[in-house]
């Protein structure tokens, strides 16, 4: 049976509407899971500094915001490379940095269908990599990691019930409006079957992509969590003003 309890409610913001998180416990796994409203929300990908250097934490990130602007809600959000370089499409403020990848190949970026995180104005979509390849939307922000969790409402075909292969995993989803996303990270090793359920099952996100697993990280200050570890690639992050961190810390 399908079990999910809320445990915890936290606001990042001065209204519930902008951004929560909640842990959740789902068929006997928890998972930590942040809905954001990008009606109201500043949500954009970072990756390098202005000296061209890779961020690599949340702290960093921080560090480079203008006065008076804190990180929220922030995770990694993609795969990379030694280098931390993003290994498939990467958009930031409009400027691409890297080109879209639709071979398949080995590891998990390469178990298609993959699938690209498109923010634009207040609106965001994750769309699998070939379709997004014959005709680009336009994205203020965008990034490719794969595999897709959830597909028009389906599971990826790949993904088997009972896998043994368990990891700590974070993904992505957008609700079927467009206008609100789910950043989660499950808090216990699972499977991608039992993580890409938790997105189609219990958030009833249609579409859903993975970001990593084992490097996964979240930054969610107002339940006081901050994950630590080696430096990542591109973060997914919501930046708010100092006024609301302080509601959120209150």
């Amino acid at each position: 049976m399908i079990r999910a309890i809320a445990l915890l409610t936290a606001l990042l913001a001065p209204t519930a509407s902008v951004a929560q998180c909640e842990t959740v416990l789902f068929d006997e796994a928890e998972f930590t899971a942040c809905a954001v409203d990008l009606s109201e929300a500043d949500v954009r990908l970072f990756l390098r500094d202005g000296e061209g250097a890779v961020f690599g934490t949340f702290g960093r990130v921080e560090e480079a915001l203008p006065e008076g602007r804190r990180l929220g809600i922030a995770m990694n959000a993609g795969m990379f490379h030694e280098d931390r370089s993003p290994v498939g499409l990467y958009v930031e403020d409009g400027e691409q940095e890297m080109r879209i990848i639709t071979s398949d190949g080995p590891g998990n970026f390469g178990l298609l269908p993959n699938g690209v995180l498109c923010l634009g104005e207040g609106e965001a979509a994750v769309v699998e990599s070939r379709a997004f390849a014959e005709d680009p939307p336009a994205c203020l922000h965008a990034t490719q990691s794969g595999p897709m969790l959830v597909i028009d409402g389906d599971l990826h075909p790949r993904f088997i019930r009972d896998s043994d292969s368990l990891n700590i995993r974070n993904g992505v989803g957008v609700d079927e409006a467009g206008n609100r996303i789910w950043m989660v990270i499950s808090d216990q090793a699972v499977n991608f079957h039992h993580f890409a359920r938790f997105f189609r099952d219990h958030l009833g996100t249609p579409n859903a992509l993975y970001f990593d697993g084992r490097v996964s990280r979240l930054h969610a200050p107002d339940i006081g969590r901050s994950d630590l570890g080696f430096p990542i690639g591109p973060i997914l992050g919501v930046v708010v003003s100092d006024e609301a961190a302080s509601a959120g810390d209150g």
